[in-house]
């Protein structure tokens, strides 16, 4: 007979099993549909794995896999909000709050205060650990939309101006990197997949 605890941590797990039907607006590399957000927390730890040595402070790895697998579980209720509408961002941060709540608040209480303690440490961007995660966060979806013929910056007429400070995470916290992001930037401009502006 599990215990009540224990209960309380697989329906947790099960609610977290919605977040890959979470469509973001990012698609796959080879473009055949979206990215779901379950998908994409995944590729942020894969990420964080590879990219590790790109950090400009000192970080704590295993935190920052805890950061980017808890980040977007609130997306189960409030959605992903697209990161080019600004009208989106106006409710994000009371709907992501509001699912916040709910969500982590499935959990027993020390482990809800954890898991709420990183989302809030993820948005807050006042860790190293989080301050990378962040960086992550911006760089995935810039490779995937590169990668997939423009993708949602094509879909959305994205501007270069956006785009360009959208990555400002990459450029402070990951700076090795920014030559990268200013090649693909150029490139997908150059291609038509950005608009220059």
């Amino acid at each position: 007979m599990p215990t009540p605890r224990l209960e309380q941590q697989v329906a947790f797990l099960l609610e977290a099993d919605k977040l890959k039907a979470i469509l973001r607006r990012t698609p796959l590399v080879d473009n055949s549909r979206q990215e779901n957000s379950a998908e994409h927390s995944w590729h942020l730890a894969l990420a964080a794995l590879t990219l590790v040595e790109y950090a400009a402070e000192d970080i704590d790895l295993l935190h920052v896999l805890r950061l980017v697998t808890v980040h977007d579980l609130v997306e189960i209720d409030a959605g992903d909000t697209f990161a080019y509408d600004p009208a989106q961002h106006e409710s994000k941060a009371e709907r992501e709050l509001a699912a916040a709540e709910r969500i982590f608040g499935m959990l027993p209480r020390d482990v809800a205060a954890q898991f709420r303690g990183w989302w809030n440490e993820f948005e807050a961007m006042q860790t190293p650990s989080a301050r990378f995660a962040n960086a992550l966060d911006r760089l995935q979806p810039l490779l995937l939309n590169m990668h997939a013929g423009g993708g949602s910056w094509r879909s959305h007429r994205v501007a270069r101006s956006q785009v360009l400070h959208r990555m400002q995470p990459i450029h402070l916290w990951m700076p090795a990197l920014w030559p990268l992001v200013l090649d693909i930037i150029d490139r997908a401009c150059a291609d038509g997949l950005i608009v220059e502006a």
